[in-house]
């Protein structure tokens, strides 16, 4: 039988606070290049500098509206539907930049990743993504298999896993199986980029490192993304583990349910 690990909670506001920061710095970059640029501006038209300043301005406070969506859904407020599918194409272009003022303040890149992670799921279960068994898509990386196990189940874990129970993936298959949503095991995020263009699903729920979740995460923009943490106590890529019950309660949250499809 595999054993419970206890999963470490990520806290949000870290990726948020360094966001934040790192709006700031752009906006102050923004304005010094447009501060330099004014007189050559004004010599072309007086009305350029102030309408690119407006331009520029308007997209400050776009972003920083966005932002102030991104602590509402963390703190279950809601806000106006039109920041709903900007958030992601924000904080996927502020992360860059929120990681090298991670590091320039000293913060560990894992902490900042799975901050990520965390606020970017909160922000899909804001937006209450509903979808059927056949459009939902799981993958995992193989390192959730036994290390020893002689069964290759990479591409079709179905029919290969012999549900040993002595790792998680025989669970995942069985689960797979009861609520009939797409379950597939890869060896990197090539394979898990290919398998996402093969069965085009609508929603994403991946098992993986803060890492692989991360770029997963940006690789799949905008389809939704709901990322879980793998459990390594062995160390990274070498039997890992997941909670089972926590990747059952994200996907029963994200399926449509049955009276409803029926209905």
């Amino acid at each position: 039988m595999v054993k419970a690990f206890e999963v470490e909670r990520p806290k949000k506001r870290l990726f948020v606070a360094l966001m934040s920061l790192s709006l700031l710095v752009v906006g102050v970059m923004v304005y010094a290049v447009w501060r330099v640029s004014y007189l050559g501006l004004q010599e072309i038209s007086e009305y350029l500098p102030l309408i690119l300043g407006a331009l520029l301005a308007g997209i400050f406070l776009f972003t920083g509206l966005g932002i102030v969506g991104i602590v509402g859904a963390i703190m279950g407020v809601p806000f106006l539907s039109v920041f709903q599918r900007k958030t992601y194409a924000l904080i996927n272009l502020l992360f860059p930049i929120a990681i090298m003022m991670g590091k320039v303040f000293g913060f560990d890149r894992r902490k900042i990743e799975c901050s990520f992670v965390a606020v970017s799921n909160q922000i899909i279960h804001h937006q209450h993504i509903k979808v059927r068994p056949e459009e939902l898509l799981v993958v995992t990386p193989h390192c959730l298999q036994l290390a020893s196990c002689p069964h290759k189940i990479t591409r079709d874990p179905m029919a290969n896993c012999k549900r040993c129970g002595q790792c998680d993936i025989g669970a995942l298959v069985t689960m797979a199986e009861e609520m009939g949503f797409h379950f597939f095991v890869v060896t990197g995020g090539t394979l898990a980029r290919q398998t996402v263009k093969k069965i085009r699903p609508k929603a994403v729920l991946a098992i993986a490192c803060e890492r692989d979740l991360t770029s997963g995460i940006q690789d799949v923009y905008p389809l939704p993304a709901v990322g879980v943490m793998n459990i390594r106590p062995n160390g990274p890529c070498y039997n890992t583990h997941v909670d089972i019950n926590m990747v059952r309660s994200e996907i029963e949250s994200m399926l449509i349910k049955e009276e409803n499809v029926n209905g």
